[in-house]
C-alpha cells in the first residue's frame, strides 16, 4: 500500500530557480537560501520517495482567467516546463505518475471534490522553481530522481477556495494515497508565500512576526490556520497571502503527530522564501531497520 512518509512546504519564487540557473550558491545574497534547503536534499536523499504530490499554483500561464480551475489534478506521464518569457529553464522535464494520479483524481470526485483533470500541459515556475532546490542533482543527471503528481490550486481568481477546503482536500488526499494498492513512498509538498504584496498601496509588504507564528502554527496548530478567513491572510502576509492555502493542503495530508524536522526563512527580497520539513513516525526508524 502506499503511504505518505513526510511533507515539505517551500516558496516557490521564481528568483529561485534563477539564483540556482546562475550557480549561485556562494553568493552571499543567496547563499542562506540554499542553505536553508541542505536539511531537505539530504532528507530526500536518504528516504528516496517515488511520488511527490504537488501543491502549487499556477501563474495565468498554463490556465488563465478565461478559464481558471478552482483545483486541477494532472494525470499525464510526463509534463514539460513552461517557456513564462525568457524561454523554458534547462532542467528535465518532470515525469508525472498517472496510476497514481488517476487514482487520485477517482478518489478525490467520490469525496465531492470536484477537479478539472489535465495532461500533458506544461508547468510553470510554482513547480519548478523549487524542485531544483530539492534535487539539485536532477539537473546534471537529467532526470527527477521522484515522479511528481502535480496538483493546481487557485489562489489568484476569485472566488478562491477557502483554508478549511483546502485542508480537508489534504485530508482527502490522504485518504486517497493510503487507499492506493501499490507499495509507494509518497511525499506531499504545498508551495508559496510566505508573507508578500506585490500591488497597491502595500507593495512590497512582509511581516516576519506573521511569517515566524505561521511557520509555528502550520505544525502545532494547522486548525487555528482553517478557522481564518482569507481576508485575514491578506492582512497579515498581504494580498498574496493567500498562498499559504497551499501550505495548509499540504498540512492536512499529514498526520497529527508528525514531526517537524526543520523550519527556516529567508527574507531578501519582496517575498519570504521558506523552507519546512515534516516526518510522519516511525519514518526514520524504518529505514535505519531497512539498512
Amino acid at each position: 500500500m502506499a503511504r505518505i512518509i513526510g511533507g515539505i512546504g517551500t516558496s516557490h519564487v521564481p528568483t529561485i530557480g534563477v539564483a540556482f540557473d546562475r550557480n549561485k550558491r556562494d553568493d552571499p545574497d543567496w547563499a542562506p537560501l540554499f542553505r536553508q534547503y541542505e536539511p531537505l536534499v539530504a532528507w530526500l536523499a536518504q528516504h528516496r520517495p517515488d511520488v511527490m504530490v504537488y501543491f502549487y499554483n499556477d501563474h495565468a500561464t498554463t490556465f488563465f482567467f478565461d478559464l481558471y480551475p478552482t483545483f486541477a489534478l494532472g494525470v499525464s506521464a510526463e509534463f514539460p516546463t513552461a517557456d513564462e518569457g525568457l524561454g523554458p529553464r534547462k532542467v528535465p522535464d518532470i515525469t508525472g505518475h498517472p496510476g497514481l494520479a488517476r487514482h487520485l483524481a477517482e478518489c478525490l470526485v467520490n469525496d465531492e471534490f470536484d477537479l478539472t483533470i489535465f495532461q500533458d500541459l506544461p508547468l510553470d515556475h510554482g513547480c519548478n522553481s523549487p524542485m531544483t532546490m530539492l534535487w539539485p542533482q536532477a539537473v546534471k543527471d537529467g532526470k527527477w530522481p521522484a515522479a511528481l503528481v502535480p496538483f493546481a490550486i487557485n489562489v489568484l481568481q476569485h472566488p478562491v477556495p477557502t483554508p478549511t477546503r483546502c485542508y480537508k482536500l489534504g485530508k482527502a488526499v490522504r485518504r486517497a494515497i493510503e487507499s492506493y494498492p501499490e507499495d509507494l513512498k509518497v511525499v506531499v509538498a504545498g508551495t508559496g508565500g510566505l508573507s508578500h504584496q506585490m500591488n497597491g498601496e502595500r507593495a512590497g509588504y512582509n511581516d516576519t512576526d506573521w511569517d515566524e507564528r505561521f511557520l509555528d502554527l502550520i505544525h502545532r496548530e494547522p486548525r487555528q490556520l482553517t478557522g481564518m478567513t482569507l481576508a485575514e491572510y491578506a492582512r497579515l502576509g498581504g494580498t498574496e497571502g493567500a498562498e499559504e492555502i497551499m501550505w495548509l493542503a499540504m498540512r492536512g495530508a499529514l498526520s497529527d503527530k508528525v514531526k517537524k524536522l526543520h523550519s527556516a526563512y529567508y527574507l531578501a527580497m519582496t517575498t519570504t522564501m521558506a523552507v519546512a520539513l515534516f516526518e510522519e513516525p516511525g519514518v526514520s526508524q524504518t529505514q535505519e531497520e531497512a539498512v
